[in-house]
């Protein structure tokens, strides 16, 4: 169990950060120089932008920063000559880095590239607050019997799953009836089909609520952000894929609900701002302040509810398939959409082409079994090059 947040403690709780220079990481850097004295950060880790991660090491001081990509390890020790900041690259120096001892990992790299860095805290039983969600969806069960093997312990901090966490009965999960994720339906919610054909890059990224990175907004735009987060609540949640349901809330301020037998809904809200589960996993099982906009629902004044339209959003209609096919299915939606998300960004397919290549990938592939990490490996190696392929 983890050690709650004490201000009186006899030291400062330790915290590893990957993906620093993306948005869940500058959020917690932000909440963690409002906190100095209830953390010290000990590792850092960003993709490519050798400039900011530069910076935040020389503010915050970590025993060891690491660079995903190693044309960029050079410029790394440059920036940080005179300190005594150990400098590693790649993705053994972002694993080495998640495998320094400390007490909380925030878990921030997106896609499949955050795996290996997230199972080495989770290996040395750590307490991960974790905002992958593939990790979840490509490796469900391999994931979470690390995590049972080791003692660690998995915080959510999308903002859905920590919503779901702060209201659901652990010690009665017999009583819930079912969990229900809200969506905000993205940008084209009210888009036709004909419109959505023609929706740039550039469209599918200005999210109505939420600021996020490039990829996922892109998934929320397309619902297959909702469609990986029904099977994240699976893994992370004692429930069946039944009692998971998706409802669009274009306001973003519901960030989810638990239903219970006795006709009971119970909810989480705040404003859209990922500094608040932030916080909540920071600070877990205490609270701390934020600067986060306060909930005024007599100025926000309607709340609206409305069914997801599998028609024009057939990704998360894709996910929930492969979440009930089991085995590999996932981890081949996932490696797929994560192909077709990028070659969308560079303007090599249109929006609809990725729920498009993901079922395709998903037919031609089939059901298989995944019986251990060599089989992911494969499963994820072949599903990429199938989605490549399709390309043309």
């Amino acid at each position: 169990m983890a050690e709650p947040l004490n201000n009186n403690a006899s030291r400062p709780r330790t915290l590893s950060l990957l993906g620093s220079t993306g948005s869940i990481g500058l959020s917690t850097l932000d909440l963690v120089a409002r906190n100095l004295d209830a953390y010290d950060v000990v590792a850092l880790t960003a993709h490519s932008n050798v400039t900011l991660l530069a910076q935040q090491a020389r503010q915050f001081q970590p025993r060891v920063v690491a660079i995903g990509d190693p044309a960029k390890y050079q410029d790394l020790r440059d920036a940080l000559a005179g300190t005594n900041i150990t400098v590693l690259a790649g993705p053994e120096g972002l694993v080495e880095a998640a495998s320094y001892p400390s007490d909380w990992m925030i878990a921030g790299i997106v896609g499949a590239a955050g795996l290996e860095p997230t199972l080495a805290g989770v290996r040395r039983g750590a307490t991960v607050a974790l905002a992958n969600k593939e990790c979840l969806v490509c490796a469900g069960e391999l994931f979470t019997k690390e995590v049972t093997r080791s003692g660690a312990t998995l915080l959510p901090v999308d903002s859905e799953h920590n919503a779901i966490f702060q209201v659901f009965d652990f010690d009665h999960p017999e009583r819930v009836e079912k969990i229900i994720l809200t969506a905000s339906g993205g940008p084209f919610r009210t888009f036709t089909l004909e419109e959505m054909s023609r929706v740039t890059p550039a469209q599918a990224v200005k999210h109505p609520n939420w600021s996020m990175g490039a990829k996922i907004s892109i998934d929320s735009a397309t619902l297959m952000n909702k469609g990986l987060e029904a099977i994240e609540a699976f893994h992370l949640f004692p429930v069946s894929v039944e009692q998971i349901e998706v409802l669009v809330h274009p306001q973003s301020v519901i960030h989810s609900m638990v239903s219970y037998v006795d006709g009971s809904v119970l909810a989480q809200l705040g404003s859209p701002d990922m500094r608040t589960p932030i916080a909540h996993a920071l600070a877990w099982p205490d609270r701390m302040e934020t600067p986060v906009t306060r909930l005024d629902l007599g100025s926000i004044g309607r709340l609206d509810f409305e069914a997801p339209d599998l028609e024009r959003f057939p990704a998360l209609r894709l996910a929930r398939e492969a979440l009930q096919s089991g085995g590999g299915a996932p981890t081949i939606l996932n490696a797929a959409n994560e192909v077709a998300v990028e070659g969308f960004l560079q303007e090599r397919i249109a929006f609809l082409d990725i729920p498009k290549i993901v079922q395709d990938v998903l037919e031609r592939m089939g059901s298989c079994p995944l019986r251990g990490w060599d089989d992911l490996a494969e499963i994820d190696s072949e599903a990429r090059s199938r989605a490549t392929a399709m390309f043309g």
